[in-house]
């Protein structure tokens, strides 16, 4: 079977798929308060289109998809293309990235499909602060959504996007959640990808002060074995149920083993979360191609993929300073 190997070695498994750019929510970190760019709806990949890529790159050896947005359950129908994508052998898991507001009447149903994880995201236990992060008050229905999770028999992970002066003061607060419940906890740093460009801030929240902040409140902390391709280096607190992760996502320490694509929402396919993108999918569909060529560009595509995201970052050729929406690249 022919597969995808980029110049490095590196075998590319994993997709992440936006199935939209719109969501429901506003949060600081990913998205300007107004006047975002949503694109119109003919823009979008059909669910008919993401479902031949999938199958496409699933021939050459992707087994895993992520779906992402925006918020995925805003696009009308996408429990269905979870279950048209579900028919697809060659995939051992389809995960999804959510921020909960809309998942709850779904979850019996995504239990009966390939569905393995859900990301959960939730930037903070409290409701003022979390509705100030997201500019929206829906906490009530977010923390409904993890205590359903809880009981369910998909595998949780919680994602905290790290704000120095927002939710700092909250990382122990998360891991204590791990004390007594099988969930993953996920400190991810934050990136320049909110619209307008990285904030300034006072102090920089990066993977080692998110740790020594942990170790500060619990001292026997234990680092545990790191998976290949991982996109976080885990740690246990000893006699924990659960487990916390920290994702070096703008130090970029997660680099070298990289296994990932990713695919917008317009069917932009980007190598790296840093790169400007580097081929337009849904045009190359929507212009006749046939499945052969498909196999072909993304083999062609692929075997560019940049060393780690600071070659990418550099290598842009347009809007150095990089500051798109997390919504159009697909969170």
């Amino acid at each position: 079977m022919e597969t995808l190997v980029d110049s490095f070695g590196r075998q590319i498994t994993y997709l992440r798929l936006a199935v939209t750019d719109r969501c429901n929510l506003r949060c600081t970190y990913c998205m300007p308060a107004e006047g975002a760019a949503i694109v119109e709806r003919k823009e979008l990949l059909t669910f008919k289109e993401m479902y031949r890529i999938t199958r496409v790159l699933s021939e050459l050896g992707v087994n895993k998809v992520r779906l992402t947005g925006g918020e995925p359950f805003v696009r009308k129908n996408f429990i269905d293309f979870i279950k048209m994508l579900s028919f697809n052998d060659r995939l051992d898991e389809i995960n999804m990235t959510t921020n909960g507001a809309l998942i709850a009447e779904h979850i019996e149903e995504l239990e009966k499909l390939k569905v393995k994880t859900i990301n959960l995201s939730i930037d903070s236990l409290d409701a003022a602060n979390f509705a100030k992060i997201t500019r929206r008050d829906v906490f009530d229905k977010v923390w409904d959504t993890y205590e359903l999770l809880k009981k369910s028999s998909l595998k949780l992970k919680l994602n905290i996007v790290v704000q120095s002066g927002v939710n700092t003061s909250e990382i122990n607060d998360f891991v204590a959640l791990t004390e007594k419940e099988a969930i993953e906890i996920r400190f991810i740093e934050e990136m320049p990808f909110n619209g307008v460009g990285k904030r300034a801030t006072e102090e920089v929240w990066n993977f080692n002060k998110i740790l020594n902040e942990v170790k500060d409140g619990y001292k026997e902390v234990e680092k545990l074995p790191v998976l290949k391709s991982s996109t976080s280096h885990t740690f246990r607190v000893k006699g924990f149920k659960g487990v916390f992760g920290i994702i070096p996502a703008y130090t970029r320490t997660i680099c070298h083993d990289c296994n990932r694509i990713r695919i917008t929402s317009t069917g932009l396919l980007k190598n790296c979360l840093f790169d400007e993108g580097v081929f337009n999918v849904r045009d190359f569909l929507r212009n006749g191609a046939n499945d052969t060529e498909l196999k072909q560009l993304f083999i062609d595509l692929v075997s560019k993929k940049p060393k780690d995201g600071f070659v990418a970052e550099a290598n842009r050729l347009k809007n150095k300073n990089v500051s798109e929406s997390m919504s159009s690249i697909g969170g």
